[in-house]
């Protein structure tokens, strides 16, 4: 049995063994997770939201997952391709053929409400502070727990560096089927400069095709600075959807900026978001992909580990599990320092209007490389063959790059 609940004397006190404060990704995972994996433990899932998962899409090759870690995402009404995915460079078009998946934060939502007990959610609570006790929310009420996971979002931290990836995505509602059959995962035939204000930034179009009629486009940059122009991006979705002969009206959409970490003092990061005693998970915690900014792999790999952790130790403590969380974060900084140098050689050595070249010389590489490099398991012969050949970027620059502590993270909140 999981630690029983303990009273903390105050009248409106309730007791967990675990209480999740965020239900995104990754606090929705874990709550999932222990619900399944660890039955005994009473846990409670906080979001200041209406929803969980907020408003996203998040996707990922199949092979990012561990076959023995699929089984988290079994229920959730995916979108699926199978017969592989297409991307289009200036002088490179490929098929590749990796099966692809995504998930609308609705079903998302959706999954999780039909599956946790209802008494294990929160919604549209504010949690005022953490601490290794429970849980203080905005009205006063507190929650008394054995431990707390904190997985809020990602807080920009000026001991990191790097950029930022921006993009902003609708879904079109056809008037007649769109004919494709397939993800397009990199469309960087267009145009490589930013909106206005942002400079210049590798740019291409992310097209996944839901159903025969409806079709999710999105505009991505890779820029310097965290800064949108929304209008600019809705009217380079509206272009790309005419000049494929799409006709329709927009029935959804999301916007987002994410970072892209080249460096920094991941101890000294950690160090401006922890609170003695609560575990960090999610993007907060650290758990990305340092060039692709993808966090669904990372995100079921911890829950499943913090259920299976909880059920084989029931009698951890709130600081052992902050520990744990804090060991697997520093170990997913060590693992993935060779894609911090991709993304320093990304906006250090290249030319912001030539950063199109890095991406096109990499896709052109074996499959199965690209595979492993998206699941953040590049092998020691991956990393050698993605650097070999004749260079993307001047030698000089990426020398530079190479032993740079990365540009600092812009600090500016992001519009």
């Amino acid at each position: 049995m999981v630690d029983s609940p303990q009273a903390t004397g105050t009248p409106n006190a309730v007791s967990h063994d675990v209480i999740i404060v965020g239900g995104g990704l990754a606090g929705g995972l874990i709550a999932l997770a222990l619900h399944r994996h660890a039955p005994d433990c009473r846990f409670l899932v906080i979001e200041a939201g209406r929803s969980f998962g907020g408003h996203h899409r998040w996707s990922w090759f199949e092979t990012d997952i561990r076959p023995k870690a699929r089984t988290l995402m079994a229920g959730f009404d995916l979108n699926g391709w199978d017969e592989g995915y297409d991307i289009t460079f200036p002088r490179l078009g490929r098929t590749l053929p990796t099966s692809y998946r995504s998930l609308a934060s609705a079903e998302f939502h959706a999954k999780l409400i039909a599956e946790l007990p209802a008494e294990c959610v929160m919604l549209e609570t504010k949690a005022a502070s953490l601490d290794a006790g429970g849980v203080t929310l905005a009205d006063g009420t507190r929650l008394a727990a054995k431990r707390v996971i904190d997985c809020r979002p990602f807080k920009p931290s000026k001991a990191l560096s790097g950029g930022w990836q921006v993009f902003l995505g609708q879904q079109f509602r056809c008037e007649t089927p769109h004919g494709l059959t397939r993800p397009i995962i990199m469309d960087a035939s267009v145009d490589q400069l930013a909106p206005h204000g942002n400079g210049a930034a590798y740019r291409f179009v992310y097209v996944l095709p839901l159903s025969p009629t409806d079709v999710f486009i999105e505009d991505t940059y890779y820029a310097d600075q965290p800064k949108m122009d929304a209008d600019v991006l809705k009217g380079r979705v509206a272009e790309y959807a005419h000049r494929n002969g799409w006709k329709g009206e927009v029935v959804d959409q999301e916007a987002g900026i994410l970072p892209v970490i080249s460096g920094g003092d991941i101890n000294a990061a950690l160090a401006e978001v922890a609170i003695p005693g609560v575990a960090l998970a999610g993007a907060r915690g650290g758990f990305s992909h340092p060039l692709t900014s993808y966090t669904l792999p990372f995100a079921v790999d911890n829950a499943l580990a913090i259920a299976h952790l909880l059920a084989s130790r029931p009698a951890l403590t709130g600081e052992e599990l902050a520990d744990f969380c804090k060991r697997r974060s520093k170990r997913h900084w060590r693992t993935t320092a060779y894609y911090r140098m991709l993304s320093r050689m990304l906006f250090e050595a290249a030319e912001p209007d030539k950063r199109v070249v890095v991406f096109e010389h990499f896709y052109a590489l074996q499959g199965k490389l690209v595979e492993r490099f998206y699941a953040g398991r590049s092998t020691w012969p991956d990393r050698l063959r993605i650097l070999a050949g004749k260079p993307p970027v001047a030698i000089p620059r990426a020398i530079r790059a190479l032993f740079s502590s990365g540009k600092p993270l812009n600090m500016e909140t992001p519009a």
